[in-house]
């Protein structure tokens, strides 16, 4: 009898241990129930959360550098790192030399390029870093080494009318020269390495008076006092044929008051303002009938507080003459100067005497040679002849949409969406 009751008591034990044991698997089962609701279906595990094998997300943004290439050789010296982004809200660039120096430069304006602050060196190896960063705030980086050409043994020279901290007129162009001849498939590529900056900002634009030769005008005389400074970065850009450029060129230059000479042939007078107020009024005698003045704005080119007029070999023995000469002042290449001529100071302010040139009094001549510069502007009206083109410093003899079309890439008025043409605007002051 014992021994059923001890049987009976074993059962009953094991009974509730299996209930227990039931209990708990159930609430097992639920846990995992909710779990599993809270899982990527797909991955099982939990949604927002990352283990340590994982991948962190692509960034939103991405770069690509389009040149120079990767490895690529014989890079010209001149090279900038061209470049496309996309989804970038910022975007950098990072040039380093194979000693890990990093080379100073700038993104150009329309933000698909860098230009170095200089011509690089020959034969060196660069790695360029161009990183693009989205709204995600993560960044994306390309990268290109590559090693640039060897010293060139065919170089252009490339010089500058003007030096630096030269005071000058309102209507003095800015005049670069070139060494030889520049192929008109380069002259844009020229242009985009060259670049004008002014305080105040005054629109201008560069235009190709030859093969060699190319200058800068702003729309409107320059401002008085303003600074200006124009820099070429051409140093070890392609030129054509082989050749390349020497070096880069910066100058740095100031413009005076804004003295404006206007001469009148039917009043037979100069009328002189500066900064816009009239400060003198000259009588003056211009080219005879048979050797007439040009009719045109011109500006000062040259100023000789003496010199010598010899025209024998122009005129012939007949018609020409040698002259003393005292505060002469060029206005152009055919000879055209202002000068004072006390023989004709009896005709200057009524009859016209003279070989072309503006003649005026001995007194007059010396008030003017202190008060003008280079690059002071003079129009002359009114006489038989009018003013050719290239004959002096006749940037300002062309009306403005004449003056454009000498530019070897398009033009765009000040305020421009430069995006509209995919070119930045070519050379503005800024």
């Amino acid at each position: 009898m014992r021994a059923v009751q001890d049987q009976l008591i074993r059962r009953g034990d094991d009974r509730r241990g299996g209930r227990r044991r039931g209990i708990a698997a159930a609430v097992l089962a639920a846990a995992l129930a909710l779990t599993s609701a809270c899982t990527d279906g797909d991955a099982g595990k939990p949604s927002g959360w990352q283990d340590g094998g994982g991948q962190p997300a692509a960034p939103k943004a991405a770069a690509t550098i389009v040149e120079p290439k990767a490895d690529a050789k014989d890079v010209p010296a001149s090279t900038g790192i061209t470049f496309t982004t996309k989804d970038a809200q910022e975007t950098s660039v990072e040039l380093k030399d194979s000693a890990g120096e990093a080379v100073e430069g700038k993104l150009a304006a329309d933000g698909t390029s860098w230009l170095p602050a200089g011509a690089l060196e020959y034969g060196e190896t660069y790695t360029a870093t161009v990183t693009a960063t989205g709204d995600d705030g993560r960044p994306a980086t390309a990268t290109s080494t590559f090693t640039t050409m060897a010293k060139p043994g065919k170089q252009v020279r490339i010089t500058s009318f003007l030096g630096d901290d030269q005071v000058v007129g309102v209507g003095m162009p800015l005049i670069v020269k070139f060494g030889r001849a520049i192929p008109k498939d380069y002259r844009d590529d020229v242009q985009r390495r060259m670049t004008v900056t002014s305080t105040p900002a005054q629109e201008g634009i560069w235009h190709w008076v030859s093969p060699t030769e190319i200058r800068y005008r702003p729309k409107e005389f320059w401002q008085a006092g303003s600074t200006v400074s124009y820099r070429v970065q051409a140093g070890g850009l392609p030129l054509g044929d082989g050749w390349y450029g020497r070096a880069d060129l910066t100058v740095d230059i100031k413009i005076g008051a804004a003295v404006i000479m206007t001469v009148d042939n039917k009043t037979k007078r100069m009328t002189v303002t500066k900064n816009g107020s009239v400060v003198k009024t000259i009588p003056v005698s211009l080219g005879k009938k048979s050797t007439p003045s040009s009719s045109g704005t011109m500006v000062v080119i040259e100023k000789l507080r003496k010199t010598v007029f010899d025209t024998f070999d122009e005129l012939g023995p007949e018609e020409g003459y040698r002259t003393k000469i005292d505060y002469a002042q060029r206005l152009t290449w055919g000879g055209e100067f202002i000068h004072a001529a006390p023989w004709s100071e009896g005709q200057q302010g009524s009859v016209n005497v003279s070989h072309g040139c503006v003649n005026v009094s001995m007194a007059n001549g010396a008030w003017l040679f202190a008060n003008t510069r280079i690059g002071d502007p003079i129009t002359v009206k009114g006489t038989e002849r009018k003013l050719q083109n290239g004959n002096g410093w006749t940037d300002w003899n062309m009306s403005w949409e004449e003056y454009v079309k000498g530019s070897a890439l398009p033009y765009e008025p000040a305020g421009a969406d430069p995006d509209a043409s995919g070119e930045p605007a070519p050379s503005p002051t800024a």
